[in-house]
């Protein structure tokens, strides 16, 4: 039993081991899963629902694949957002997608730097 334990630390300790990417992945499915859960158990009739799934289809397939492309969660995640983003008890789960989809890079560099420009100017 104990040999059971040691191999178990093991396997822990190589996951732990492995860059942040996998970490970011891992996050993303989370997120994914948990949305579609939640969307999926909502009994309102919405009129995005198939764009929101097939975008959360999307998304769980491109983190399946490992490195996402960060323009194209970002672009998944503006169609989810829009297609769901008003249903109050999707918000905790819709939330949960759009930090995940941030741990891939800074979402507001650009629009900051445009921003500090003005100021200075």
């Amino acid at each position: 039993m104990a040999e059971g334990a040691v191999v178990m630390e093991e396997g822990r300790e190589g996951n732990a081991g492995q860059d942040c990417p996998d970490l970011r992945v891992d996050a993303l499915r989370d997120a994914v899963s948990r949305l579609r859960r939640a969307l999926a158990a909502h009994p309102a009739r919405l009129p995005d629902r198939d764009a929101a799934e097939d975008e959360l289809a999307a998304l769980d397939a491109m983190a399946r694949a490992g490195e996402p492309e960060v323009s194209r969660l970002r672009r998944s995640l503006l169609l989810v957002a829009g297609a769901v983003g008003s249903v109050s008890a999707l918000a905790p789960a819709l939330g949960e997608l759009r930090a995940a989809v941030d741990g891939f890079g800074e979402v507001g560099v650009p629009r900051q730097a445009a921003g500090s420009a003005d100021v200075g100017e």
